[in-house]
């Protein structure tokens, strides 16, 4: 696990340029700054490297992985009972008890199977995050997300036969392409399907996606220093 290396800067002062930077595009978008949700993607950092932020005010965190967000979390938030875990990675069918034992929201809903699971874990009384659906924006065979052109028929399934009640949509644009094409498709995709929230924009791009519409922003090294 990741101890955040020494800088000129600490970790408060880095969260409130993040914090000023997403309120200065909100404002250049027309929006409002509470509009956007920072999300601080912790994964690969420890306890030491995470508890200056939350001690700055930082209460929404993100994770990729259920096994190491389980060996940190917990006592953190029993500290601090107002934080917020979002599950931003992928997630497998047979680690979908522990995840929602930890996590609050989760962005990578991105299959049937998946719907399925949490369907049969909601019949047994057990509480479900919210949820977002995440989008293969690239359709990229590597990486997992609804394509474009099947989102309106699987929130349609989840809404009417599975009873998944949807916060938003989530995508993570190609390396080597214009990201603010992608979170303009996103964008698109929301509006036709009535959903309000929208999860897209990293460290390097988040601006861009506060400008399309981004009402969460994942961002990890620009506040954490860069993972090793």
């Amino acid at each position: 696990m990741t101890t955040i290396a020494s800088d000129a800067t600490t970790p408060a002062a880095r969260l409130a340029d993040i914090r000023s930077r997403i309120a200065e595009a909100a404002r250049e978008a027309g929006r409002a700054p509470q509009e956007v949700t920072l999300v601080a993607v912790s994964k690969t950092f420890d306890q030491a490297a995470i508890l200056p932020l939350v001690e700055a005010g930082q209460r929404v965190f993100g994770e990729n992985r259920v096994q190491e967000a389980a060996a940190k979390w917990p006592m953190l938030k029993e500290r601090f009972a107002d934080i917020e875990l979002h599950l931003i990675g992928p997630l497998q069918s047979n680690k979908l008890e522990d995840a929602l034992a930890l996590f609050d929201v989760m962005h990578t809903l991105d299959r049937e199977k998946l719907a399925l699971a949490l369907v049969k874990v909601r019949e047994r009384g057990v509480r479900l995050p919210r949820l977002f659906v995440q989008v293969n924006t690239g359709e990229e065979p590597q990486k997992a997300g609804i394509k474009p052109a099947e989102v309106a028929s699987f929130l349609a399934r989840c809404r009417n036969e599975w009873q998944l009640v949807i916060d938003g949509l989530m995508c993570i644009p190609p390396l080597d392409e214009e990201p603010a094409l992608h979170f303009a498709l996103l964008g698109k995709l929301a509006r036709e399907n009535g959903l309000a929230n929208l999860s897209m924009g990293m460290s390097g791009d988040f601006e861009k996606a506060i400008a399309l519409g981004a009402t969460h922003v994942r961002v990890g090294s620009a506040l954490f220093g860069a993972r090793t």
